[in-house]
């Protein structure tokens, strides 16, 4: 196979960032005065503890997703059940795709159901985080198989149908549809998916409502819809965010945030998500996006081509699925550094624009301090988590660069 080069570099470096992500997970930095400055040496810790044990149930549940893909994909185990839908799908190409899809989703259902239940919903209410009750975690979890179910689904049977069509230039139409697909989901998610799992409702506070209009002004962003969300069925921590793009463009606050934060802490959360609009990140992230779509299909095609013969390039056997499955979720893996790199320098950008709208630096600084709080945040992971894995600079970042008013 041509691609085995490929795979090994691919694995190898997978390997070697879950071994350093590990390493530095269980050694942490030495705790210093400038952290002193803001937190007790016991909040300090109890957030690293909580921090330390998700990262350790991340890498568990990573390593089990790829495991089963490897077998699948570049095992005996794909090249018996590829023989087998075949045979029951009696030579019907997408029928066979479509249950060799069915069976490889299920598995993978079935073996991370364990853990995710433990990650969101055990391991959150030890913690004091969670407030959702069993009926309700029950509930989202089949609401959101189902929609992964059909969606991928008709992901899976058109990946195999532009295989047919063009067996070797089908990753451009392939990254045109989702690039066409990511356009859809941003405007529609708002108005069809989230509901599904939330309550929206207006804010009714005026006081709220005026500053957020008065931020948008600021920012000259038009908002549509300001509307409070009902996350307290789900949780304790607070946020909020932008979604939606033209006539359903709307800033969503969560009632915890509401309801447990002052109001020039409120403002400093709105203030940093307009700023993000203003300053063009979500066209840009969503730019970014498209291109990164194009280069992983791509280099899977490449792939592809290399790990097949010719006859099977004319007849893509079911398997590739498999094999498209694994090189997405190692490749996502090995560019984390940079996705989450350009994520840091976003949002370096938007806090200094935040505190440009609202005038108000030690209002940003306080709202960091009381969600690191709230949230047990590890506020100074070693420096390899950060570049590796923190779409946000870290607490201790934010504020120091908050303080000198300049982001670097």
């Amino acid at each position: 196979m041509r691609a085995k080069p490929f795979w090994l570099a691919l694995f190898l470096l997978t390997a070697v960032f879950l071994l350093f992500y590990v390493y530095f997970t269980l050694q942490p930095v030495d705790v210093t005065s400038a952290a002193l400055k803001y937190f007790t040496r016991e909040e300090i810790l109890f957030g690293r503890q909580y921090w330390r044990q998700r990262q350790l149930l991340f890498v568990v549940s990573f390593a089990i997703r790829v495991s089963i893909l490897t077998a699948v994909a570049l095992g005996p185990w794909g090249d018996l059940l590829t023989h087998r839908v075949v045979r029951i799908a009696q030579g019907q190409k997408l029928k066979a795709a479509l249950l060799f899809f069915l069976i490889l989703w299920g598995i993978l259902q079935l073996a991370s159901l364990p853990l995710s239940f433990y990650r969101s919903y055990v391991f959150e209410h030890r913690w004091g985080f969670s407030t959702q009750t069993l009926t309700g975690w029950w509930a989202d979890y089949a609401k959101s198989a189902a929609l992964d179910l059909v969606f991928s689904a008709v992901g899976a049977l058109l990946f195999f149908w532009l295989l047919r069509r063009w067996p070797l230039s089908w990753w451009l139409p392939a990254g045109v549809l989702m690039a066409g697909w990511l356009l859809i989901q941003n405007l529609l998610w708002p108005t069809l998916v989230a509901p599904l799992f939330n309550r929206f409702e207006p804010v009714q506070d005026p006081e709220v409502v005026a500053m957020v209009r008065q931020l948008a002004e600021r920012s000259k962003i038009p908002v549509q819809e300001i509307l409070v969300m009902d996350a307290s069925r789900r949780t304790n921590k607070a946020n909020a965010y932008f979604a939606g793009i033209g006539k359903t463009r709307r800033i969503v606050l969560y009632d915890t945030l509401l309801n447990n934060y002052s109001q020039p802490a409120v403002e400093a959360v709105v203030a940093h998500e307009m700023a993000h609009w203003k300053l063009g990140h979500i066209r840009i992230g969503t730019l970014l996006g498209i291109l990164a779509i194009f280069v992983q299909f791509y280099l899977l095609a490449l792939v592809l081509k290399s790990s097949l013969t010719y006859w099977q390039l004319k007849h893509y056997p079911p398997q590739a699925w498999a094999v498209a499955l694994l090189f997405f979720l190692l490749t996502s893996f090995v560019g984390s550094p940079l996705e989450n790199g350009v994520s840091r320098y976003m949002e370096r950008a938007a806090d200094r624009e935040s505190v440009v709208l609202t005038g108000d630096p030690d209002g940003a600084v306080a709202l960091q301090l009381n969600l690191a709080r709230q949230n047990l945040s590890d506020i100074m992971p070693p420096p390899f988590i950060e570049w590796f894995a923190y779409s946000h600079p870290s607490t201790l970042r934010r504020i120091e660069l908050l303080k000198r008013g300049t982001h670097r």
